[in-house]
């Protein structure tokens, strides 16, 4: 991302153009690990139960979106070292069933199923976003050739 700024910037893009550009970016970068890790599971996820050793609650986000956080544990009573917040509710207590998608090569952590495994508005969030850098790459590169034209007359 820094390097498309810089060049944005070498061509004279426009300094909120270049922002805009900058600000998409950073949001593209942000978005994309756990879109992809959403991905995966629903790819090559199995879904198996976990018991809940314990749940919290609390505002976990800091937004005032109140969630449970349930620390489980696998067929083999092995912790899976993650809080699972789907499918964790008011009514959940330890010792309760949860659906649990796991990836079976370890590469993403497993999270809780509530509905489908694939969710596909956060894909559809990422394509939105990277639909809009390139739009703005683009109106920010036009941009710096009409700039260059009107000043050489």
């Amino acid at each position: 991302m820094a390097v498309l700024g810089l060049r944005l910037a070498v061509l004279r893009a426009g300094r909120a153009l270049i922002g805009i550009v900058a600000v998409l970016g950073v949001c593209l970068v942000a978005q994309t690990p756990p879109v992809a890790a959403g991905v995966v599971l629903a790819e090559r996820g199995h879904v198996r139960s976990a018991v809940v050793v314990s749940v919290e609650h609390g505002d976990q986000t800091g937004d005032g979106d109140d969630r449970y956080l349930c620390s489980v544990t696998d067929r083999d009573g092995d912790p899976l070292g993650v809080p699972i917040w789907r499918g964790c509710g008011p009514a959940t207590r330890p010792g309760d069933a949860l659906a649990v998608v796991y990836d079976p090569e370890g590469r993403v952590p497993p999270r809780g199923l509530a509905g489908d495994v694939a969710e596909w508005g956060p894909l559809r969030g990422l394509a939105t976003t990277a639909v809009a850098l390139v739009a703005a790459s683009a109106l920010a590169v036009v941009r710096s050739f009409r700039l260059r034209a009107a000043t050489h007359r």
